[in-house]
């Protein structure tokens, strides 16, 4: 995958770190965590032919793309509609209706910041758009903050490559633990929420 990655941003430059984070937004198994760095790092290598700021601007093209994707079944075709289509096709994408729900619940205890939130979170940034479509949620607070979270989560990914160079892959190494951090601890914050609820309604 590194192999397919690195010759598609030598031979595309912009569009295809554009088009990387736009499949990568449809296909979660595609990380980020390795597409951006290398931009980053090629950017450092070859100021000729790659701008940092260009690197940033495609990955944030294609990242906010890829979420409209998301986006848009979930606001058309409902959530009882989309798990049975993630049941029956989500295994190509690896993507079950338990992920769908997983995210729906999220969403439903945050409003629009989980998006923002959503974006930071590999595994999560993916499926965040579609309770959003789900919750109608309206287009323009969605692609405010999506574009903001994925700004914040590109332009990470983007510095770090450009800083560490060659050493681009250690960006993966480190922010795969700290990722599983922040996600447990959003986890526990929301059975946390679950609890507090049913308590509320017992003293009721």
């Amino acid at each position: 995958m590194l192999e397919w990655i690195t010759n598609t941003i030598n031979s595309l430059g912009y569009v295809g770190i554009a088009l990387l984070m736009f499949v990568e937004n449809l296909f979660p198994p595609i990380p980020s965590e390795l597409i951006m760095p290398l931009a980053g790092f090629t950017a450092r290598a070859t100021p000729e032919r790659l701008n940092v700021g260009g690197v940033f601007l495609a990955g944030l093209l294609g990242s906010v793309a890829g979420a409209l994707v998301w986006y848009y079944p979930g606001k058309f075709l409902g959530e009882k509609r989309l798990k049975a289509w993630a049941d029956r096709y989500g295994k190509w994408l690896t993507i079950s209706s338990k992920d769908i729900s997983k995210a729906t619940r999220w969403f439903d205890t945050q409003g629009s910041k989980a998006v923002f939130i959503g974006r930071l979170i590999p595994g999560v940034r993916t499926l965040i758009s579609v309770p959003a479509g789900i919750s109608n949620m309206h287009l323009l607070p969605f692609l405010f903050y999506t574009t903001l979270g994925s700004a914040a989560w590109v332009g990470l990914l983007t510095y770090s490559g450009y800083i560490l160079g060659s050493q681009y892959e250690l960006v993966d190494k480190y922010l795969a633990p700290v990722s599983k951090i922040v996600l447990g601890s959003l986890v526990l914050a929301f059975v946390v929420w679950v609890l507090k609820r049913r308590q509320k309604k017992t003293r009721r």
